[in-house]
């Protein structure tokens, strides 16, 4: 190598006046088919975890009709509980009344006939 030609490589290495100092290497670049599975296999981890998510609100969903149901069964069974509560008081409120007390019971003499 010459003393030239050496001086010439310094050159080219360090910047010169408005020149920039950096340099860009092309580094080894995935290629077509490696992005393509790589997007392929990020797909199927999507789709896994909208099918997990999914999966979790069904359970939920399950979950809340079965509460639904039963929470309509036990209204159900506490309007009964009412009717009937409302319906035994009234019989002890008729019984202990005053105006029932002061009612003379009347016993049948006699049978109404068609004729």
């Amino acid at each position: 190598m010459t003393y030239s030609s050496s001086v010439a490589m310094r050159r080219q290495r360090f910047a010169t006046r408005n020149q920039n100092s950096t340099t860009f290497k092309e580094g080894s670049s995935i290629g077509p088919i490696s992005n393509t599975i790589i997007l392929i296999v990020l797909a199927c981890l999507l789709g896994l975890l909208y099918l997990t998510q999914v999966t979790k609100t069904n359970t939920f969903s399950y979950n809340i009709n079965s509460l639904q149901s039963q929470q309509s069964q036990l209204q159900t069974e506490h309007n009964q509980l009412e009717v009937n509560a409302a319906r035994l008081q009234s019989i002890e409120r008729v019984s202990a009344s005053t105006v029932n007390q002061q009612l003379v019971n009347v016993t049948p003499t006699a049978t109404a006939s068609a004729e």
